[in-house]
């Protein structure tokens, strides 16, 4: 990647609906070499797809719930299969594999109290191989979000 391909990311990361012609200009290319370049990070995987941001409260969905999973065993296939059930909770927006006493961090979704209640007896209380489960309710989302420092 040399720093035109950092520039196209940089603002594709600021503005992911940018046509060509003005992702084009913005970076100091003309359309086709600019397309070219463009399918070039996709195709290699570093483009990972396209998406919308969305403002979970507006959803009916204000609650953010921050939930350190521990497993009963650290396996490959006690992590597989929790990765695999989880995969299917809509209501999970992020999970990661976490070192130290804790295995799992998942950043949950919820309506209230006693929606998210249900979610924890219906789904993830039902996951085989969960030791312990603590939970972490978010006040507010902080103003800060991030864009790769790629320029």
């Amino acid at each position: 990647m040399d720093a035109t391909d950092r520039r196209i990311l940089a603002a594709l990361q600021r503005d992911g609906r940018l046509s060509i012609t003005d992702l084009a200009a913005e970076v100091g290319l003309s359309q086709t070499p600019c397309a070219r370049r463009l399918a070039r990070l996709e195709a290699l995987g570093v483009i990972e797809g396209y998406a919308a941001r969305i403002d979970q409260a507006r959803l009916g969905l204000p609650v953010s719930i921050f939930i350190w999973v521990e497993l009963e065993k650290q396996s490959k296939d006690a992590i597989d299969a929790f990765e695999r059930a989880v995969k299917g909770f809509d209501r999970v927006m992020e999970c990661h594999l976490m070192t130290g006493s804790r295995d799992i961090l998942m950043r949950v979704v919820a309506a209230d109290l006693t929606d998210f209640d249900r979610f924890l007896e219906e789904k993830l209380m039902r996951v085989p191989g969960i030791r312990s489960m603590r939970s972490s309710f978010a006040l507010r989302a902080m103003v800060k979000r991030q864009i790769l420092p790629v320029a």
